[in-house]
């Protein structure tokens, strides 16, 4: 009798089991509501439970929402396996090839690129648009006195000149405005390595920084920087003030789109047409090839230069050559004793 007894709980246990694995399998290999092959981009932000994880997929049409995810994902073990991120996982497929494909999927990468002699605040707002980070905060870390001491350029009044150009592929586990910023001064100190001769002290490194980003403003084409780079290095070593316009849009207040002659005379610690050397800091974000021409200038004994209205420049020996080239480029405006 005892016996019996066992004998049909054991049964019982078996059935209640082979009715569980077969409803659980039943969900487990029911294809998902969307289209198959589709690709379906999905979210899973960082502490997601299983459970709404499996609303997240089924809004994305992945899988039908159903308890039994959470279920399926922690007996086959697939709960500690699932990464916060955004993924491109492909649709019309089983609720089990999702765990599998939420599993191996790597995140989604975004190609997010920042054009070389941008300022702090130009950069701000393209990562703002795409999603990135706080437009007004970007702004304000890129200034924190505190924060600066903590990235070891020394001692910095913003990072303007350190927010290197590049493209970069970000994921959406990006956490924000420290972490994109802590990622461009990092590529900032491999170029660095890479173009510099030897490192130097911190201050000899914003010089070159300083005049990188001023010629980063100047040059439109690529084999232009080097020259540029020689005119300003010759100008410094006789004592000649750059008289840059992009020096002076930087320091002005009021620029609206034109450089006006009381821009010109009027002092700021940006303004090379009004102070000898350098300007008190970077006016942009430099690249590789204007840091490079910074540190390496052509030899050349040009002293001045003008745009020619099509990107390039006429180079000058002289006052009066440049006058000259003032006068057949640039008729329209007043001639400047200066760079161009």
């Amino acid at each position: 009798m005892a016996k019996r007894a066992v004998g049909t709980a054991a049964l019982f246990l078996c059935t209640v089991c082979a009715l569980i694995a077969g409803w659980l399998a039943i969900y487990a290999f029911s294809p998902g509501p969307q289209v198959a092959d589709k690709s379906v981009i999905v979210t899973i932000a960082r502490g997601t439970p299983l459970k709404e994880m499996s609303s997240v997929l089924a809004g994305a049409g992945l899988v039908k929402e159903d308890f039994r995810f959470a279920i399926l994902a922690k007996i086959l073990g697939y709960s500690g396996r699932i990464r916060a991120g955004e993924f491109k996982l492909i649709a019309g497929t089983t609720p089990l090839a999702v765990l599998a494909q939420l599993a191996r999927a790597q995140p989604v990468q975004h190609a997010v690129t920042i054009p070389e002699g941008l300022r702090i605040e130009e950069i701000a707002g393209i990562f703002a648009r795409g999603g990135w980070c706080d437009e007004e905060r970007f702004r304000r870390l890129a200034y924190d006195k505190d924060f600066l001491d903590g990235l070891g350029f020394g001692k910095l009044n913003s990072l303007e000149g350190y927010l290197f150009p590049d493209t970069y592929l970000l994921t959406r586990d990006i956490h924000g405005e420290e972490e994109l910023i802590r990622l461009m001064t990092r590529r900032f100190r491999e170029v660095w390595a890479e173009v510099a001769p030897e490192p130097g002290s911190a201050e000899k490194r914003h010089e070159v920084v300083i005049l990188a980003s001023i010629i980063e403003k100047e040059a439109r084409q690529d084999h232009e920087r080097p020259v540029i780079a020689g005119v300003f290095h010759n100008r410094l070593k006789k004592g000649m003030r750059l008289q840059s316009d992009p020096t002076v849009i930087y320091g002005a207040s009021d620029y609206a789109g034109n450089i006006t002659r009381k821009h010109l005379q009027t002092p700021t610690r940006y303004n090379t047409y009004t102070l000898d050397g350098l300007p008190a800091g970077p006016i942009s974000n430099p690249g590789r090839a204007a840091l490079a021409a910074a540190l390496k200038p052509a030899a050349t004994d040009y002293l001045f230069f003008v745009g020619r209205n099509d990107g390039s420049h006429q180079f000058s020996r002289t006052l009066e050559e440049h006058n000259q080239a003032v006068q057949k480029y640039q008729r329209k405006k007043p001639e400047k004793n200066g760079k161009g």
